[in-house]
């Protein structure tokens, strides 16, 4: 498999412009930290990461099943301890809408196992993922 790469480069006192393919995200801390605001932080990216994987991998599951499965949503959520600052746990709350539950439930299972992001941080952090009313 060929390894991802990221750019990442400075673009103000504060801020940083990752470039990823041919995209752009700028990475700042809030204006209450010190940053101008001008993009998410690193921890928000890195949550971003985990259901972006996560929902990519849901849709395609979806898709090559046929599905009848509908505005799906994945809400992730970080809890954070200090000294050093890091994630104690991940939990993902997906939601849709769909005709058959064991259905999507097993469509949840094949898009949690194939993401790159929770095979990583699986035995390394407490992530859970569950389905929602």
């Amino acid at each position: 498999m060929d390894p991802m790469k990221v750019e990442i480069h400075q673009s103000s006192a504060t801020t940083s412009e990752a470039r990823i393919r041919q995209h752009r995200v700028l990475v700042d801390r809030p204006v209450a930290k010190g940053g101008e605001d001008k993009g998410p932080m690193g921890g928000e990216l890195f949550l971003s990461s985990v259901g972006g994987c996560f929902m990519s991998n849901l849709l395609a599951a979806i898709r090559a099943r046929g599905a009848a499965v509908t505005d799906a949503k994945a809400e992730v959520t970080g809890t954070l301890l200090e000294s050093p600052a890091r994630f104690a746990s991940i939990h993902v709350n997906v939601t849709a809408r769909y005709a058959e539950r064991a259905e999507f439930e097993k469509l949840v299972e094949i898009a949690e196992r194939g993401c790159v992001m929770m095979n990583t941080l699986r035995g390394k952090l407490d992530v859970t993922v569950e389905i929602g009313a």
